[in-house]
């Protein structure tokens, strides 16, 4: 049975190997720092009392505060928290940011709760991990099920509980609570700039190609919808209740708005479109796949049979181990996820700046520190992919382990 954290603490294993990593504080990084459980007891609409399990995990602060995005899911788990919260220390050493990773998550089908129960989950959740989170502690953000709301109930609860107003508590708050310009479509803007790089680097460019989204929910939505402004094909995109696909590419101005109207893929309909399972998505004629859904969405059974020249990670975790293998047999082309979907952090990182120094930048100014930033971890990433001659996946965790463990071994053990 597939296990995230042994997926990921697996592939470090093989990273350190290749990159010839000396392991000696190699420990340190397969183990978080912190574990926080906490339950929540809601008091619901009809009355009743329900207790939710929640979950915030520390995992390394070597390089700065603790970051990482909490998630509202019904399939959360100890081991996936800490598989993300791993990530997320690999992603900002990639990156280039001072972060350490963090990642929190509540086991909840938020779709099942009105909002006056989420607001109340949400804050009853934060007063929990209140002595553990904060500006230089931990900060967190929004993941699958949460957003720009979530992050503002968070905040106000926060906030109360120090008597002030902590904008920097958290990152992806609305522009009107101190959200930073650029970050709700940060992540799939840096997707799209992630696809760009690679392609550049295969002397192919973007005019021409047939993408296919797994995905539509914040990352993948956006980053369809920047796509589609570049005038670059769509085939395929899916949600949890199923996929389109058109050979001569999809309208997603028409698909985002009945999206945004209440409506869902399954029931959308227009002249050459078919419907497809998330399955079939994935295995579909495309020349770039973007998993922006879950873990493990690309098996080793999936792996064997995908049609695609190269998989942009834009979900965190999307590719087993196994399947990693076989698309590497197969030259197909996999562009990690702590490269490929770092923009989310990276523009979460010049909020936190823009709260600290008190100041607003621009959109524009956002954009192009982004795209400076992703090229140059990419620049970095393919030294490490001629010198160690490995894999983008690879290369990226040899850099961020490299960085990390230079770290700990100049930070020494306390005491």
């Amino acid at each position: 049975m597939y296990d995230p954290f042994e997926n990921v603490i697996s592939v470090m294993e093989d990273a350190a190997k290749v990159g010839n990593i000396d392991k000696t504080y190699f420990e340190i990084l397969k183990n978080p720092q912190r574990e926080t459980k906490v339950y929540l007891p809601v008091e619901m609409d009809d009355g009743t009392v329900k207790v939710f399990e929640g979950w915030r995990i520390q995992h390394s602060n070597i390089l700065g505060p603790f970051k990482g995005g909490i998630r509202f899911h019904p399939d959360c788990s100890l081991n996936e928290i800490k598989a993300l919260a791993t990530w997320m220390t690999l992603k900002c050493a990639v990156a280039g940011i001072p972060y350490g990773g963090a990642k929190g998550g509540i086991k909840v089908d938020p779709s099942q709760l009105s909002k006056r129960e989420l607001r109340a989950l949400t804050r009853r959740y934060t007063f929990a991990i209140a002595p553990v989170i904060g500006q230089d502690t931990d900060i967190p953000a929004p993941d699958v099920n949460t957003n720009g709301q979530t992050m503002a109930w968070v905040l106000d609860t926060y906030s109360q509980l120090q008597g002030k107003p902590c904008p920097g508590v958290v990152t992806g708050k609305p522009i009107e609570l101190g959200g930073s310009k650029g970050r709700k479509s940060a992540t799939g803007r840096g997707v799209y700039f992630a696809t760009k790089l690679l392609l550049e680097s295969e002397g192919r460019y973007l005019d021409g190609i047939k993408v296919a989204i797994q995905g539509m929910g914040n990352v993948g939505a956006n980053a369809a919808r920047i796509f589609y402004h570049r005038g670059i094909k769509i085939v395929a995109v899916s949600d949890i209740d199923g996929g389109l696909y058109c050979e001569e590419g999809l309208n997603i101005q028409q698909v985002s708005q009945h999206i945004e109207k209440g409506g869902s893929l399954k029931d959308y309909n227009a002249k050459g479109v078919a419907h497809i399972t998330n399955k079939e998505l994935l295995l579909c004629d495309c020349d770039v796949l973007i998993p922006a859904a879950l873990e493990n969405q690309i098996t080793k059974e999936i792996a064997e049979k995908v049609k695609c020249s190269y998989v942009i990670e834009a979900a965190n975790g999307p590719t087993s181990k196994e399947a990693d293998e076989i698309l590497e047999q197969r030259g197909i082309l996999v562009l990690p996820d702590i490269f490929a979907n770092s923009g989310g952090v990276v523009v979460s990182y010049f909020e936190w700046v823009q709260n600290i120094q008190e100041l607003t930048w621009d959109r524009e100014k956002i954009c192009q520190m982004l795209e400076q930033l992703m090229t140059k971890s990419f620049g970095e990433i393919q030294d490490i992919r001629e010198e160690c001659k490995c894999n983008f996946r690879m290369a990226a965790y040899i850099l961020a382990l490299r960085k990390l463990l230079c770290a700990e071994e100049m930070k020494g053990i306390f005491p």
